[in-house]
């Protein structure tokens, strides 16, 4: 693949910075509540942003002695820190609206403030949506939760923009609006934060491949090995980019281990022209042995179990 998945994180940071001055002037003008918690989320992008950067440069270094399975865990760390950042943002959010609420002030110059926060939503907009693509060519979390979280950005700024724009029509004494609004930004924010530490702390923990993937390799191996191919202990985790799986494949006793390896070729080739980034391990066994049917010992799904979950969905 030629274009590095860092490219989009400099998208990511120059709309950052590009949105943080403009908010921030939008605040300036208009001395609103809401407007300022908009203005720190954006401070949180560029933080995030700019940690994303260097996880990613990790993630992207190749398997050495003291990494022999790489550094693709190391996007997980990076949409983490993303979540709690904006925990943070959100506490300083909520901390502003209450005190505006006990001292509410109607926002100046909101007009022309709501303009500017429209104009930095466009910006967080376009560049989400280029971001996203990336994350989609690259299967890049890191991608992802940012482009993500800039979506985020945008449409609490056009929630923003609404409710304070009913301001420009509203006697002085509607000026609790204005701290009410960004409480439930911060409600808001609060909500992707979680759902973004959740997401990393899945993938740290070794989540299992979803089920539809489990089903294309399950798939693969029926197609190259034949349909009553017998295999078991299927186990699959994701690191980053990275799929790694790995199962029993039960053969005739009397293969040879020439014919074994070329039907094992033959299988990873299969699943890896179908999913990305996998790296596949199978341990072959002979099908007369009882010993060779140790399913629940090695972990993992059955072939079987695999196609049983296909037919009446999966309840977990």
């Amino acid at each position: 693949m030629s274009e590095s998945p860092q490219k989009y994180i400099y998208y990511s940071i120059a709309a950052s910075v590009i949105t943080m001055i403009l908010k921030t002037w939008a605040w300036y003008l208009t001395d609103s509540v809401g407007l300022l918690s908009d203005a720190l989320e954006t401070l949180v992008n560029l933080s995030a942003a700019l940690f994303a950067l260097a996880t990613l440069t990790k993630a992207l270094k190749p398997a050495d002695d003291n990494h022999a399975y790489g550094h693709g865990k190391a996007e997980y760390f990076s949409s983490g820190a993303e979540g709690m950042l904006i925990l943070i943002a959100a506490v300083g959010i909520v901390y502003a609206s209450v005190e505006r609420f006990m001292s509410p002030e109607v926002p100046q110059n909101l007009g022309a403030g709501l303009g500017i926060a429209l104009l930095s939503s466009v910006v967080n907009f376009a560049t989400a949506k280029i971001m996203l693509k990336g994350a989609a060519v690259h299967d890049s979390i890191t991608l992802e939760a940012d482009a993500k979280h800039l979506l985020t950005d945008v449409w609490t700024s056009i929630g923003l923009v609404a409710g304070l724009g009913v301001m420009l029509f509203t006697p002085p004494s509607w000026a609790f609006i204005d701290p009410a609004i960004a409480m439930i930004m911060g409600g808001n924010i609060v909500f992707t934060g979680f759902s973004l530490i959740k997401k990393s702390f899945s993938g740290l923990m070794d989540n299992a491949l979803p089920h539809e993937e489990l089903l294309v390799i399950d798939t693969a191996i029926r197609t190259c090995g034949g349909e009553d191919i017998l295999y078991h202990g299927l186990r699959t985790r994701k690191a980053g980019s990275h799929r790694f799986i790995d199962f029993h494949l039960l053969l005739p006793g009397d293969s040879t281990i020439t014919d074994s390896h070329h039907l094992c070729t033959e299988i990873e080739n299969c699943i890896k022209s179908d999913l990305k980034n996998c790296h596949v391990t199978i341990h072959v066994e002979p099908k007369e042995d009882v010993a060779s049917y140790d399913c629940e010992e090695t972990g993992g799904l059955c072939g079987s179990m695999v196609r049983l979950k296909a037919s009446f969905g999966d309840k977990d």
